[in-house]
């Protein structure tokens, strides 16, 4: 109780509650803009005495960015300075587009030996029922992931286990076959979006995308917005409220994803048509 651990905005709803089941107080650090970049003064202010860690997730759920090696190296030295560790949520690793790279944050110097790389076969693979993920980490803070996963997960069943690790024995040819295939996607609903008067961010890796629907004059919040695409329109998407601890911040988004068929992305795109 009383360790800070400081997470970017938006960020993936989990974080939220797993830092808080810790006893941590956390600090936020916002995304900014549509290209949703941080501003490196206000990370450097978030970090202090009693910060324990720093929740990294590239590409970004669920604003699609990849964070680049200058950011991830103004990242990795205040993590040095402060002495404080890096929980990476590298899921979307092989999601990338436009010629964007993955970097590690565990590759970069002086970070292996703090750095939590999370990732698993959920997305990379379309298997998110299976539960299947791993964690890469020096002995010392593995060991502590080993003490509890037992009492929190007991285990994922072997013949699945099994078959993911036959998935990951995969050519390298696969991976640019899943990013031709999701970029195709994005491709087709980003149209789609700007064509019915959205201002999106261009996603550089995973599968959504942050639309601002301020053009519209709407008169309501996030939640209201998403409500009238899902009963006048016939299309759903997330509040982007969800995804902020400054819900205000995040008021003026919704959030697509485009992991979908491409037949229910061409039915979405004709029902976004007559907005």
């Amino acid at each position: 109780p009383g360790d800070e651990v400081i997470v970017f905005e938006p960020f993936y709803e989990n974080y939220v509650p797993d830092a808080a089941m810790s006893g941590a107080t956390l600090k936020f650090v916002t995304l900014r803009g549509l290209d949703f970049v941080f501003d490196p003064d206000e990370l450097r202010a978030a970090f202090g005495p009693r910060t324990k860690a720093i929740i990294v997730n590239s590409p970004n759920n669920p604003s699609g960015k990849v964070f680049d090696r200058e950011e991830l190296g103004q990242i990795a030295a205040l993590c040095q300075e402060f002495d404080c560790l890096c929980f990476t949520d590298e899921i979307y690793e092989h999601i990338l587009f436009d010629e964007h790279e993955h970097l590690p944050m565990a590759t970069l110097p002086g970070m292996y030996e703090r750095t939590v790389t999370v990732s698993g076969l959920s997305k990379t693979f379309s298997v998110t029922g299976w539960r299947l993920g791993y964690v890469v980490a020096p002995p010392n803070l593995s060991e502590a992931v080993r003490k509890v996963h037992d009492f929190l997960t007991v285990g994922a069943p072997a013949p699945l286990q099994q078959a993911g690790a036959v998935a990951l024995e995969q050519g390298e040819a696969y991976y640019p076959e899943l990013r031709a295939m999701y970029q195709g996607k994005r491709d087709r609903l980003l149209i789609a979006l700007r064509e019915a008067g959205f201002e999106c961010h261009r996603p550089e890796g995973a599968y959504y995308v942050m639309a601002d629907f301020g053009d519209f004059g709407f008169e309501g919040d996030d939640t209201a917005f998403a409500l009238h695409l899902i009963e006048r329109v016939g299309v759903a998407p997330v509040p982007g409220s969800s995804f902020y601890n400054d819900r205000e911040a995040g008021s003026r988004f919704v959030r697509f994803t485009f992991s979908k068929s491409d037949k229910t992305l061409t039915e979405a795109a004709r029902r976004l048509g007559g907005m």
